[in-house]
């Protein structure tokens, strides 16, 4: 019987971490059938003679969870290779929600995932009221990528407590029981996990910290037993660590307590460079002792994109910026263009808090570049190049965001680049406790772009980085794919194997690039976010249909919600 589709003398990388070879892959039914040479001819084939055929990506760390109410497309992770991604990271998400809840889960995921409220508000359907009925409503959707949910605490907090819990009050025992019951239905019904924040960064939209915060351990361990008693999912945690002892310590008595597994996101924080690898000793103990607990990290660094299209700028905090900064992006360029008001905003002092005056730091400031530099060197910066040029920082950054039609982007690292290098990143990535997510997609809409770190992981750590011994490329689709989908407890994907599903990426390996970011409106209410494309990606598959050729959409949407099963 003749295959659906059959790839043709593709390179296989199959997500084993096993050596790559030559040979045809098989699909029927939206299921890989066979691995071979030869096979007989499918009613569609895809010749991929050179080309990397891979398992998809399983992204684990996204924030689509508005965007999945209105929209179909998972971009940019779906242009990226990513034919699974998870929601509900950080403790934030729209369900369980009250009617009269809504305004202010709005102003928390605007002030923590830096979404805008009319966009959110012009958007969110709100057809539901449960986490069950969360996960129905986006059952009755079509996307092109699957889609798989965790139970936002910050959510659950404030459903369960109400003012109260957004208050940061403690929780009653009656509290604790009945977010126990919630997170268990949520799981029961769907949910791949439960997600928490405790970190200081996570402000509302009004500068209150995020309910969840100092959420006391009883409360934790209520919900530790609800994912204990179901068998389903992970815990995906948030903190600053300041007291890092006492937080990992926490977080060995809840895997302990739920018999599930933890991931915790891990950066390198410039004010203390060597913390990271404290806390990955920490992470390593406690695999050795029988706990599974991992870090997630990033491929590439935590960063900020400044330009004048963008959320954020170097003369934002500037009184001439400030008088024109609600002005529509062309009216804005043509003044900004003006010699007489670049003198006078080059002349104005910055205002504004110590956290919006990093925007100002000129010896860790880069021009971005098409295809972008996410390791440069401190030579390339913009007070080096000030300085050889005989200007001033202000000047050399103003004139660059001026370039492209006003459309210039300047990248400021704001974690793992202590060192003005990526080898911290590397020891991460390597460690066989740790995860490569931390993408973000469809957060931080207006300053940052990560989601294509899954692209950067295979082009850059394998192929491109001059600083530095490389990966297999091997290795990479392991870690992007089956070390992803496992930890998840999605065991019917991410390798290449007859039997499971036909998620697939075809990847011109060798002309590989990622793309410059750029601003789209296509968000409700004609919100703007920053996407990404990379080229390369000669087809990505999912469940056996072609979504995209050549980067193009073909129109299928073969993705659906995924649910939990019990583990």
């Amino acid at each position: 019987m003749s295959s659906d589709l059959v790839i043709r003398n593709g390179t296989i990388v199959d997500g084993s971490g096993g050596d790559p070879y030559e040979a045809d892959l098989a699909v029927s039914g939206g299921k890989i059938t066979a691995i071979g040479k030869n096979l007989p001819k499918g009613a569609e084939e895809i010749e991929a003679r050179g080309k990397l055929v891979t398992p998809g990506f399983v992204d684990v760390h996204t924030h689509y969870d508005a965007q999945v109410t209105w929209g179909e497309r998972l971009s940019p992770s779906s242009w990226n290779g990513a034919t699974t991604v998870m929601l509900g990271n950080c403790g934030v998400g729209f369900a369980p929600c009250h009617e009269d809840q809504h305004d202010m889960l709005i102003n928390l995921m605007e002030g923590v995932e830096d979404i805008p409220e009319v966009v959110l508000a012009a958007g969110l359907p709100w057809n539901w009221h449960s986490f069950p009925d969360y996960l129905d409503a986006l059952a009755a959707r079509r996307y092109d990528a699957d889609i798989t949910a965790q139970v936002p605490h910050a959510a659950l907090r404030v459903y369960v407590m109400g003012e109260r819990g957004a208050n940061r009050e403690p929780a009653t025992e009656q509290d604790r029981r009945r977010m126990a019951e919630l997170t268990a239905e949520g799981l029961r019904a769907g949910a791949l996990g439960f997600s928490t924040s405790r970190t200081l960064n996570h402000k509302s939209a009004d500068g209150k910290h995020i309910p969840t915060l100092r959420a006391e351990e009883a409360e934790l361990t209520a919900i530790a037993h609800a994912m204990r008693d179901t068998g389903i999912g992970w815990m995906q945690i948030v903190s600053d660590f300041e007291d890092q002892s006492a937080e990992i310590g926490l977080f060995r008595r809840m895997a302990k307590e739920s018999r599930r597994p933890i991931t915790i996101s891990l950066l390198q924080q410039d004010n203390r460079p060597d913390g990271w690898r404290e806390l990955m000793a920490e992470i390593d103990e406690a695999n050795a002792e029988g706990l599974r607990i991992t870090a997630q990290v990033r491929s590439r660094p935590t960063s900020v994109l400044l330009g004048f299209e963008l959320s954020q700028n170097p003369f934002m905090g500037r009184s001439s910026y400030k008088a024109i900064a609600h002005l529509p992006f062309p009216q804005r360029l043509a003044i900004l263009r003006q010699p007489e008001f670049r003198d006078r905003v080059l002349a104005e002092a910055f205002e504004g808090s110590r956290r919006e005056k990093r925007v100002e730091r000129w010896d860790r400031m880069f021009p971005l570049g098409d295809p972008p530099d996410y390791e440069p060197k401190a030579e390339h910066s913009i007070a080096a190049r000030a300085a050889r040029e005989g200007r001033t920082a202000e000047q050399v950054a103003y004139d660059l965001l001026l370039e492209r039609d006003g459309r210039g982007i300047l990248y400021l690292p704001v974690t793992n680049y202590a060192g003005g290098n990526l080898d911290v990143v590397r020891e991460m990535i390597a460690s066989p406790n740790s995860l490569i997510g931390l993408g973000d997609g469809g957060a931080h809409v207006g300053i940052m772009c990560d989601a294509t770190a899954t692209s950067y992981t295979l082009t850059h750590w394998t192929r491109d980085r001059g600083r530095g011994a490389l990966f297999p490329v091997s290795w990479a689709i392991k870690r992007l794919a089956a070390d992803n989908a496992q930890a998840i407890g999605l065991t019917d994907r991410g390798l290449l194997k007859p039997g499971l599903k036909a998620d697939l990426n075809v990847i011109d390996y060798d002309n590989m690039r990622l793309r410059a970011p750029e601003i789209a409106y296509d968000m409700p209410a004609g919100g703007k976010r920053l996407i990404q494309r990379t080229e390369g990606f000669d087809a990505t598959i999912v469940s056996g249909a072609v979504v995209y050729r050549d980067g193009e959409a073909t129109g299928a949407l073969p993705g659906r919600l995924v649910r939990s099963v019990r583990g």
